[in-house]
């Protein structure tokens, strides 16, 4: 099984036609922008060890410049969640719910790898939509809330009903003690994003646990 990765060609060719799209439009007075929200003077601040990974200052897909996308297109910019990316899109769970004031727990693909066999993503995305969308909602929060505030507030639920604990140690925030927050607080259009680096929900594991596909 593949995975979308920003190496594919046509990914990689996606990317760069946006970065030219989003580069042209900031130029240019008049036209309608579809890139960062001009209000958004300050920058975005992310925190975790995961972010250095992650673009930064002026590259794109950086914090500050996807703060003005709807949710679903700043995950696009996001190289470490493409398979989170696709099981979203996939799922229409956000066009059910809209982006007006939701928070994302959403897995690295390294997080996938270690969940899921091939043979079980397959059939998740591509047949079994309807445990696609409990497990696209067991990531969903309803509100938008900092890692701070859902760290203060000890529990948060999921929009699939599961209650979370959410612990703090240290400079490590853990959600329901199986995932660690690896950079927080992202931004978009009326969304909070943090990655994590664990799949949550009440799906089996059926990854063989050596870091490689189970068939």
């Amino acid at each position: 099984m593949t995975y979308p990765r920003i190496r594919n060609p046509r990914r990689a060719g996606a990317l760069l036609a946006a970065a030219l799209l989003l580069t042209t439009t900031a130029c240019t007075s008049g036209n309608h922008n579809t890139g960062p929200d001009p209000s958004l003077a300050a920058a975005v601040h992310v925190t975790g060890p995961l972010c250095d990974a992650l673009p930064t200052g002026s590259e794109p897909g950086n914090p500050t410049a996807l703060a003005g996308l709807p949710a679903g297109e700043a995950l696009t910019w996001m190289p470490t969640l493409t398979t989170f990316e696709a099981a979203v899109r996939t799922s229409g769970v956000l066009d059910e719910h809209g982006t007006d004031g939701l928070t994302l727990l959403a897995p690295t693909d390294d997080a996938f790898v270690k969940k899921f066999s091939d043979d079980t993503w397959d059939t998740l995305m591509t047949r079994d939509h309807e445990k696609l969308r409990t497990l696209v909602k067991a990531h969903l929060i309803a509100g938008t809330h900092s890692l701070d505030q859902l760290a203060a507030a000890g529990a948060t639920t999921t929009l699939d009903g599961t209650t979370l604990t959410v612990t703090r140690t240290g400079d490590t925030t853990r959600f329901a003690d199986t995932a660690d927050a690896v950079c927080a607080d992202y931004q978009a259009k009326g969304t909070r994003i943090h990655i994590i680096n664990a799949v949550l929900g009440p799906l089996p594991t059926t990854a063989d646990g050596t870091g490689h596909r189970a068939h």
